[in-house]
């Protein structure tokens, strides 16, 4: 029953933002004269009713099924050299704050931000991904398997750290791709099938570069894409995760460990104000928010 709710989260958060925009709609009416109004009953009994609306939406939302083995799994890391992680399983679980849409131990993965724009600034346009040294560095298979998912036709947008675009991308943009699904979320993406009972969805990869397709076999190592900026991301980096099924929103997320990293204790610059110790539920071995490793 939990997957099949999470299954449907595409539904909740579009109910949710029209329940908003109605709200919205009937306030203006009565705040702006002229306006047409909806003609809603009023009293406590409407507010009562959105507000247990608001409530049920997002509960259901926020479900999310358990794997029946959380990990961690031994696998190879995704990318090769000098890197830097956030929302790591190396300092708590969940990484991302959630088990929805199987990302209980997932990962974010960007290059060192020597030479990289800034995470935020005053400005009238964002930075473009080229600006990012990460932009367009391979991706690579943790694990043999089966691609059993290619998505590689969205374009790839700018970064979303000027204060105004940082905002819009938390607020309407995310909402928009929260409507339009976890591929609109995931951005570019490939998924392998490990045949084990796991699989792996490696997202926001740059238009284009998929090197892969569906149906495919991959070795350890192979290249499936390069590092993009697509989908709900503020710069140019690798989302990887680990997951119990193929279809995200009603997948379990499995955390993971890499084999063959070193764990240099450097913590990058742009990102100390996130280094804090790690949790009681993080997984040694891994980085720990805004640490410096080598694969």
């Amino acid at each position: 029953m939990t997957r099949r709710i999470a299954a449907l989260r595409p539904v909740w958060d579009t109910l949710l933002a029209l329940l908003g925009l109605l709200v919205v709609v009937d306030v203006g009416t009565a705040v702006v004269p002229g306006l047409p109004g909806l003609d809603l009953p009023g009293g406590f009994q409407l507010v009562a009713l959105v507000v247990g609306l608001f409530i049920v939406l997002n509960l259901l939302i926020g479900f999310a099924p358990t794997a029946d083995d959380e990990g961690p799994v031994e696998l190879a890391a995704p990318v090769r050299g000098r890197w830097v992680a956030m929302n790591s399983p190396g300092q708590q679980l969940p990484s991302h704050g959630t088990r929805t849409r199987g990302q209980f131990g997932a990962v974010d993965v960007s290059a060192p931000s020597a030479g990289a724009p800034a995470l935020v600034r005053w400005a009238l346009r964002s930075s473009r991904p080229e600006e990012y040294p990460c932009f367009g560095e391979p991706v690579r298979a943790m694990a043999a398997g089966t691609v059993v998912r290619v998505r590689d036709r969205r374009r790839d947008h700018r970064a979303r750290n000027t204060w105004q675009s940082l905002a819009f991308m938390l607020t309407f943009e995310g909402l928009l791709r929260e409507m339009g699904g976890s591929g609109r979320v995931l951005g570019n993406h490939v998924v392998v099938d490990h045949g084990d009972g796991t699989f792996a969805a490696y997202a926001h990869l740059r238009r284009g570069s998929a090197a892969v397709a569906e149906g495919a076999q991959v070795a350890t190592g192979d290249v499936l894409g390069r590092i993009g900026n697509t989908g709900n991301t503020s710069m140019p980096h690798l989302h990887v995760q680990l997951m119990d099924r193929a279809q995200v929103d009603a997948a379990a997320g499995i955390a993971m460990r890499w084999s063959g990293v070193d764990l240099t204790g450097e913590v990058d610059d742009q990102l100390k104000s996130f280094a804090k110790d790690p949790a009681d539920t993080a997984v040694p071995g891994m980085p720990r928010n805004g640490e410096v490793f080598l694969a």
